[in-house]
């Protein structure tokens, strides 16, 4: 099996989800299929199902994420799992124990799948990598957002979200707009875009926050966001991720907001029926005008629901791995 493919199996099917880079296309709709058979187990009334009964998820935060862990907790109790959520700052990696002796230790308290939420880039792969030296097609690990590198449930629900309104990817233009030097979330989102046949991939911000090589990955690139918004029918807007940044990149988030926020006006410029996407959290104000966040044409809480039924998805898959 090929280095850069460590998430397949022998058979080509999911052992583990790090990125969506290299997933063949028939695989991701593989996932939003099933993803679909899970909306509306959410529900409360709904009984849970038994699919991930007498198994262990260890949700491993070693960065904070309310809503992507919580999602994921959610999902896991949804297919009767048992959820186990480690708290870093207490843990022993804090007292000078590796990651790996971390991992070495809960993989001896019988955990079934790991999901991992990391500040360094690669984290989730070395992890992978580690358990599949002695426990390999035993343990899986979900990569739940891996420094700048990728955040492959985030892709895959928002690829389920606009496929459940725009039906179909292969006549549609999509932009996604902002911080995309920092965001793993727009090169998750680009890379399952252009494998699911999206004809045109725009990238919109300043230059300061657009990375090098875009164009390789099948995108065109804008920085006049009026230009690049002209007849989308999907647009992702992105947070500007401060923490992350070094240095003076932009002159002011005002300035910023002046030309790369999305307000009605721009909104305009995109087909009429065209739906706004974010990952969340929202910077109001900062890169989304509330009028918008708020507006008939924003799905942004539909993603959080259909994030359940992914995840959901993505760990029966592995279970059955």
């Amino acid at each position: 099996m090929p280095l850069r493919h460590p998430q397949l199996n022998e058979r080509g099917e999911l052992a583990h989800l790090l990125t969506i880079e290299g997933l063949p296309r028939t695989l991701i709709h593989h996932i939003l299929d099933t993803a679909a058979t899970f909306v509306g187990v959410s529900d409360r009334e709904v009984k849970k199902l038994p699919l991930l009964r007498g198994k262990s998820v260890f949700n491993l935060f070693f960065e904070n994420s309310t809503r992507t862990r919580t999602t994921f907790e959610i999902a896991a109790k949804r297919l009767s799992a048992d959820v186990v959520n480690l708290n870093i700052n207490t843990s022993s990696t804090s007292k000078g124990e590796s990651l790996l002796d971390t991992i070495d230790n809960l993989v001896a308290m019988h955990a079934d799948m790991f999901v991992v939420r990391h500040a360094q880039s690669g984290a989730p792969y070395m992890i992978a990598q580690h358990i599949d030296r002695t426990r390999r097609g035993e343990v899986h690990v979900i990569n739940a957002g891996d420094g700048r590198h990728a955040h492959p449930t985030q892709g895959l629900l928002d690829m389920y979200t606009i496929r459940h309104f725009k039906g179909d990817f292969t006549g549609l233009t999509v932009a996604v707009v902002g911080d995309v030097l920092h965001s793993r979330v727009a090169r998750s989102d680009i890379h399952a875009l252009t494998t699911l046949g999206v004809p045109e991939v725009r990238v919109i911000g300043p230059h300061t926050l657009l990375p090098g090589g875009l164009e390789q990955m099948g995108v065109r690139v804008y920085t006049d966001m009026n230009e690049g918004l002209r007849g989308a029918d999907v647009i992702i807007m992105l947070r500007l991720q401060n923490e992350r940044m070094r240095g003076a990149l932009l002159p002011s988030a005002q300035e910023y907001f002046k030309h790369y926020g999305l307000t009605p006006e721009k909104l305009a410029l995109a087909a009429p029926d065209c739906i706004v996407m974010h990952p969340g959290p929202m910077n109001r104000g900062v890169e989304i005008d509330s009028a918008v966040a708020d507006g008939p044409q924003a799905v942004i809480l539909d993603q959080v629901t259909f994030g359940i039924a992914v995840r959901m998805a993505v760990m029966s898959i592995l279970a059955q791995s």
